[in-house]
C-alpha cells in the first residue's frame, strides 16, 4: 500500500502531518502557534500557569515530542519545572548536557542526533534530536526550554527562530518572581 506523505507501520500507514509540510506550511504553523500563546497568556502572568500551559500547547502542535518543557534556573543549577512527557532528570548542572550547554552559553542549542553528541543526557530513551532555547530576562538567566523528538533531525533553523519568539513572549507576558510558592520551609 502506498501513503503519500506517510511513514509504512506494521499496522498500516498513518499521516505524518508536521513531516509533509513545507517550510511556508511550517511557518504558518508556527505563526498560529504565536497567536494561540498570545490569547492564552492574555490577562495570565502567573509564572506556573504559563509554563504549565505553554509546554501543553508545544505539545499539542508538536507530534514527535516526547518531551516538551521547562528546567527553571535556582541560582545553582536546572531544576525541572512544568513539562508534557514521560519521567525526566530533574537536577541539571550548567554546562552539562544540552539544557545545561544552552543555558550557559545562553544560546539555543541545536542536536540532530543525540545519540553521536559528546554532552548530551539521556532523561529518555525514546529522545533522538532536541532543541533548547535559554530563557534570559533582564540579563538574568531564568531557565530553558526543553524539546525531545523521537526523530532525529527534528529541529531546523525555523524552529530556532519560532521557538525563540515563543520564549520571549512567554518571558514578557509573565511574572518571574515566583511568590506564590510562599515561604520555604
Amino acid at each position: 500500500m502506498t501513503c503519500p506523505f506517510a511513514k509504512k507501520q506494521s499496522r498500516g500507514c498513518f499521516f505524518d502531518i508536521i513531516e509533509s509540510m513545507n517550510q511556508s506550511e511550517k511557518i504558518s504553523n508556527y505563526q498560529l502557534l504565536l497567536a494561540q500563546l498570545e490569547a492564552l497568556l492574555e490577562g495570565e502572568s502567573n509564572a506556573l500557569a504559563n509554563l504549565s500551559n505553554s509546554s501543553a500547547l508545544l505539545n499539542q502542535t508538536l507530534p514527535h515530542s516526547v518531551f516538551t518543557g521547562f528546567y527553571l534556573y535556582d541560582g545553582n543549577e536546572l531544576i525541572l519545572g512544568p513539562f508534557q512527557g514521560g519521567v525526566s532528570c530533574v537536577h541539571i548542572a550548567l554546562g552539562k548536557g544540552v539544557c545545561g550547554e544552552a543555558a550557559a552559553k545562553r544560546q539555543t542549542v541545536i542536536v540532530e542526533d543525540v545519540t553521536q553528541y559528546g554532552n548530551y543526557i539521556s532523561c529518555d530513551s525514546r529522545a533522538r534530536s532536541e532543541i533548547v532555547v535559554p530563557m534570559v530576562k533582564n540579563d538574568q538567566l531564568i531557565g530553558v526550554l526543553d524539546l525531545d523528538s523521537h526523530l532525529v533531525a527534528d529541529y531546523d533553523e525555523i524552529d530556532r527562530e519560532y521557538l525563540e519568539n515563543f520564549v520571549a513572549l512567554l518571558l514578557e507576558k509573565t511574572s518571574w518572581n515566583f511568590e506564590m510558592f510562599g515561604d520555604k520551609a
